[in-house]
């Protein structure tokens, strides 16, 4: 990772992951939070951000499946993380086709590889809370 990346939120993003923790941002002038990370606030504009890290826990919002030729089917799924935001991933180790709006999930971190950045994807919290 290049220094300018360890120093971006996108880094501080990625640092997190890379320790299993689902991290997000949160403007300290409204405490409200908001996902994907950013260097300013979306709705004030404000750079009085502190990092939290989430409980990994939520709600799917949305879902779809997506069909590519040659490939098994994958779920997108946008999801209602417990904490107040929404971020978009995917729901795994379930079939496609049995993800549904209203399931509990929880987050488990893909570690990625040399090519890719680790990521979060999702998978059933059954009776989570």
């Amino acid at each position: 990772m290049s220094d300018l990346m360890k120093q971006s939120p996108l880094g501080t993003y990625v640092e997190h992951l890379k320790k299993g923790e689902l991290a997000y941002q949160v403007c300290t002038d409204t405490d409200k939070p908001f996902f994907y990370p950013r260097t300013v606030a979306p709705e004030t504009g404000s750079t009085n951000i502190e990092w939290r890290i989430s409980k990994g826990l939520g709600t799917v919002y949305s879902t779809t499946v997506v069909h590519y030729k040659g490939e098994p089917p994958l779920n997108v799924a946008m999801i209602d993380i417990d904490e107040g935001f929404r971020m978009m991933s995917r729901v795994e180790d379930i079939d496609p086709m049995q993800v549904k709006i209203g399931m509990r999930v929880k987050v488990k971190v893909n570690p990625g590889d040399e090519k890719t950045l680790p990521f979060p994807v999702f998978t059933p919290a059954g009776g989570a809370q």
